[in-house]
């Protein structure tokens, strides 16, 4: 998707809830949860004066440059094969929507909860991308380890008051098993998947895909439960600046098909719903399509992007059943009646986004 220059995107600020509501059980928030996640929402909301959340992004993001730019031979020791490079460090292995493997940003994943999720062998075999262990630059950037499970703990908690919220929203429009439950789910898992992100500056930021609204992360639609974001640092030679392009950013395409620049304070947790979610409560909780868009012009020259996101996910034995109302991945090919683990689900979009196998 592509914008012209004469075109103008709607901006819009996502619906907001305060953690002091957040966190009260008893206070009934299906109005706003809808506004944001129900079938007219942007699939997107965010959580304001969370304790402790400021301290914790400025640790971990501030972090990003710095492992970007350790040794390539450094680097290499932290890269996972086995898990199509979904432990550690990954740079360039994943592919673009033009099927160009991605240059622009480099990733680490970890599982903040947890380094060893299991120690069952045919597990780990059998879904190396959720069931390996966690790998951790110890000698290079011994700081990485604690700020990344710190707020990806953090974020982690936060959600699971969010996805209560969200069972209380789903259960006054339809039954459901409390083994549905969003936030059972998410309890119950083991295979949550922190993502540090960094965007490596642009030589020449007046020639990268100046009309395209994806330029810097294609669209797509989280395949999870539950992502929370924060928003981004910008920095230029390891110096924090302010984003220099204000039409850069976080983009969302409706369930109308219109395309609106969504924006959220940085001190606000963002939490997104997956495909997943969708699925397991029949589209009343609804994922979008979302892609980042790099700044343009002069000013946006060698400047760096560090961000963080945290995908709460169900087990990878989690069983989920398709429902017709949800079209999600018509090009995937759903065999036993349209039901597929979690993990087969992953592995089947993994073959997509990837070429190496395991």
């Amino acid at each position: 998707m592509s914008l012209s220059s004469e075109s103008t995107v709607p901006t819009v600020s996502t619906v907001t809830i305060s953690y002091s509501e957040l966190k009260e059980s008893k206070i009934d928030l299906s109005a706003r949860i809808e506004q944001g996640f129900g079938p007219n929402g942007l699939g997107i909301l965010t959580v304001k004066d969370v304790p402790g959340y400021s301290e914790l992004r400025q640790n971990l993001l501030r972090l990003a440059p710095r492992l970007a730019n350790l040794p390539e031979e450094v680097k290499r020791e932290l890269e996972d094969a086995h898990s199509r490079y979904n432990f550690g460090w990954s740079h360039g292995k994943e592919k673009l929507e033009s099927g160009k493997l991605d240059m622009l940003k480099g990733s680490y994943y970890a599982n903040p909860l947890q380094d060893v999720p299991t120690s069952d062998s045919s597990e780990i075999h059998r879904y190396p991308w959720y069931c390996g262990s966690n790998i951790w630059p110890r000698n290079s950037l011994p700081e990485l380890e604690g700020a990344f499970k710190a707020l990806g703990k953090l974020m982690y908690e936060v959600g699971l008051m969010v996805a209560y919220h969200c069972d209380q929203y789903v259960s006054k429009g339809i039954k459901q098993d409390e083994k549905q439950n969003l936030e059972k789910i998410l309890l119950d898992s083991r295979c949550h998947k922190g993502r540090l992100l960094y965007y490596f500056p642009a030589q020449d930021s007046t020639t990268q895909e100046n009309d395209s609204i994806s330029s810097w992360c294609g669209w797509h639609t989280d395949h999870g439960s539950l992502t929370g974001l924060t928003r981004a640092i910008f920095s230029r030679n390891s110096v924090e600046v302010p984003c220099p392009d204000p039409a850069s950013g976080l983009y969302i395409q409706t369930r109308s098909g219109q395309i609106v620049k969504v924006v959220y304070g940085e001190d606000e947790i963002a939490y997104q719903i997956g495909e997943t979610t969708a699925i397991m409560s029949s589209g009343y909780l609804c994922a979008t399509p979302h892609c980042v868009r790099a700044p343009q012009g002069e000013e946006a020259c060698g400047l760096e992007r560090s961000t963080f996101a945290l995908f709460m996910q169900p087990d990878w034995d989690q069983k989920l059943t398709f429902p017709k109302e949800v079209t999600i991945h018509e090009e995937l090919s759903l065999s036993n009646g349209g039901v597929l683990t979690f993990g087969e689900y992953t592995e089947k979009l993994l073959n997509i986004y990837y070429d190496t196998k395991p």
